[in-house]
C-alpha cells in the first residue's frame, strides 16, 4: 500500500461545485490515486456543521465506488475539518492513497526501511520560498556588481 493521506478542499460556498469532484475523479482515473473515502463537511452561515456521503448528492452519486473504498472518516474527522471552515462554506474532505508511491514503498519496505517523517508542503509556501531565493540571489547579485 502506497502512503494515504488526508485532505481537505475548501470552497466559500456553502453548495460544493460538481467541477471540484470532477477534477478528483479524473486524477482518479489516471490511476495515481485510490480515493478511499470522501464526504462532503458544510460550516452553514449559522455556524451548523453538517457532514454528508457524496452519495447522498444526486450529481455526486456514484462517484466514491470500485475497488478499495473503505468508510473511514469518523466524526473527529469531520470536526477538524469543519474547524478549518468559514462560516457558509463547505470542504470536500478526502482520504486518498497514492498508488504512485506503492512501488517505492514496497522497495523501501523490502530493504529493511520505513518512512520516518513527511510533511506535506502547500504550493503557496513554495511559492514564497522561490520568491526569497530570487530576491537573495538579486541582492548578491547587486552587492558584487557594486
Amino acid at each position: 500500500m502506497g502512503p494515504v493521506e488526508f485532505i481537505v478542499l475548501a470552497f466559500p460556498e456553502e453548495q460544493l461545485r460538481v467541477q471540484a469532484v470532477d477534477s478528483l475523479v479524473g486524477v482518479r482515473r489516471s490511476r495515481a490515486v485510490r480515493m478511499v473515502d470522501a464526504l462532503v463537511v458544510t460550516r452553514t452561515a449559522a455556524g451548523e456543521v453538517v457532514a454528508a456521503e457524496l452519495d447522498e448528492f444526486e450529481e455526486l452519486a456514484g462517484v466514491l465506488v470500485g475497488e478499495g473504498v473503505e468508510r473511514l472518516i469518523g466524526p473527529e474527522d469531520v470536526k477538524e475539518a469543519a474547524d478549518l471552515l468559514d462560516l457558509g462554506s463547505c470542504a470536500l474532505v478526502v482520504l486518498i492513497e497514492h498508488l504512485w508511491a506503492e512501488e517505492a514503498a514496497k522497495g523501501v519496505r523490502a530493504a529493511g526501511g520505513h518512512v520516518a517523517g513527511s510533511v506535506r508542503i502547500p504550493p503557496e509556501r513554495l511559492e514564497e520560498v522561490r520568491a526569497a531565493l530570487a530576491a537573495r540571489a538579486e541582492a548578491v547579485r547587486v552587492r558584487e556588481e557594486g
